[in-house]
C-alpha cells in the first residue's frame, strides 16, 4: 500500500476526521481510506441495483427491519355510463 502525505491541512478537517473516525471506531488513516473509496466507488458506473446502494449506505447503522406497511386491497376502478351524455 502507499503512503499519502498531505501538508498544511485546515485544522478543522482534522478535527473533523478524528470526530468522525471515532463515531465509526476507526483511526483517521482508516477513515480517510473508507471516504477515499466511497468517493472514488460512487465515480464508476455499475450495475449494482438500488437495493444494494441503500444497504450499502445504512450498514453502519446497525440491524434493523422497516416494518411493513399494512396495506388494503386496491378500490375497483369506477365505471362511468356515457350513455347520460
Amino acid at each position: 500500500m502507499s503512503t499519502i502525505t498531505i501538508h498544511q491541512l485546515d485544522p478543522d478537517i482534522v478535527q473533523q476526521l478524528e470526530e468522525r473516525a471515532a463515531q465509526h471506531g476507526h483511526t483517521i488513516e482508516h477513515e480517510i481510506e473508507a471516504i477515499l473509496k466511497s468517493v472514488l466507488a460512487a465515480k464508476k458506473p455499475s450495475n449494482i441495483d438500488l437495493v444494494t446502494v441503500v444497504n450499502r449506505r445504512f450498514a453502519d447503522f446497525g440491524d434493523f427491519e422497516i416494518p411493513e406497511i399494512p396495506r388494503e386491497p386496491m378500490r375497483p376502478l369506477p365505471i362511468f355510463d356515457v350513455g347520460d351524455l
